[in-house]
């Protein structure tokens, strides 16, 4: 029997057994020794239907919030919310340096809209170097985190969705096919 061609989910699924870490290679980890029983529970590590939706929404709440150690930052808060952690942790990785300017001028822009305010988006020139970057930070950020704050907020709403709505019909097709086959 022919086997079929590697599709991208394949190869992305292939990708994440390679590079994600197991479980068994966190319980070596010396750092993680004293939280360990709490880290590696095993709920905390399975598929289910409820906890990769969780596990995708906490991933993009740290990937757009936090811009280092996200996925520190999201296995951590995985705990709590009984999430997918992998999955979790995967997802971070929609913020890489090239999605990450356009999320920021993305939500300054929406930021600025909601705030209706002009504030402008280059800093002053360089002969006010110190006090032009204060200005242009004290200007820009409001909108910033406003922006970055609604964008989160969706995201991981959307992501939230379309994970649940893909493993329902991940599943419906799992069972059409068993039903074919009998």
């Amino acid at each position: 029997m022919a086997s079929r061609p590697m599709t991208a989910w394949d190869r992305f699924a292939a990708w994440s057994r390679r590079n994600l870490p197991t479980r068994e290679s966190m319980e070596k980890s010396r750092l993680l020794r004293p939280v360990a029983h709490r880290v590696l529970a095993p709920e905390l590590w399975r598929f289910t239907r409820r906890s990769v939706p969780r596990g995708v929404a906490l991933g993009m709440v740290a990937g757009i919030l936090f811009p280092v150690g996200q996925i520190a930052i999201a296995a951590l808060i995985a705990l709590p919310f009984r999430a997918n952690v992998p999955v979790a942790a995967l997802t971070t990785f929609i913020t890489n340096p090239l999605t990450t300017p356009f999320i920021l001028f993305a939500a300054y822009q929406i930021g600025a809209w909601l705030l209706r305010t002009n504030a402008p988006a280059v800093a002053q020139p360089v002969t006010e170097a110190a006090t032009g970057w204060l200005q242009w930070l004290w200007n820009a950020g409001p909108p910033l985190v406003l922006g970055l704050l609604l964008i989160t907020t969706v995201c991981a709403l959307l992501g939230y969705a379309l994970a649940a709505l893909g493993w329902r019909s991940w599943i419906a097709r799992k069972w059409r096919h068993r039903h074919q086959h009998d």
